[in-house]
């Protein structure tokens, strides 16, 4: 289990702005706080509700900072997705769970019939790699302190 104090595990995936490309973490870091927001289901309920109030208080977050939804969907979903509620900040699609095996991030949705989504769970990384911040949802429905993301991403020391 990854924990605070930790090297954050890097991993490869696609990363869905206003377009879709290859993202792997390691060529993120450096640049200032990661936050990953790993959520089970694009189009979920609580998953809308989460991404939606992220990016209503988006400006909440330093400015040097990343904010990364992440799932298991597929990118074209993702970016539909990430359109229809106009996200601010990108999304990564993760359908071969590289990113939720590598956090431990992984949930299944047996009575929908799908063995492996990602746990809704945030973790902060600080700008030298190391995991500053987590949170795992203990039930279903459950999101995260808003206010403590926010904060975590920034205590963390910004680089000059």
């Amino acid at each position: 289990m990854v924990d605070v104090g930790d090297d954050a595990p890097d991993f490869a995936a696609s990363l869905v702005t206003d377009d879709i490309e290859p993202f792997r973490l390691a060529d993120r870091v450096g640049d200032g706080p990661i936050v990953l927001a790993f959520f089970p289901a694009a189009f979920s309920s609580t998953c809308t509700d989460e991404m939606r109030t992220i990016r209503d208080e988006f400006d909440r977050f330093p400015e040097a900072c990343t904010v990364l939804g992440v799932s298991t969907d597929l990118p074209h979903a993702l970016a539909a997705y990430r359109e229809e509620y106009d996200l601010p900040f990108g999304l990564v699609a993760d359908p071969d769970h590289r990113a939720i095996e590598a956090y431990d991030a992984i949930a299944d949705f047996d009575h929908y019939g799908v063995d492996t989504v990602a746990r809704r769970s945030v973790f902060v990384i600080d700008a030298d790699g190391t995991v500053a911040y987590r949170w795992l949802a203990d039930e279903h429905g459950q999101e995260p302190d808003y206010a403590a993301v926010a904060d975590a991403a920034s205590e963390v020391v910004v680089p000059n």
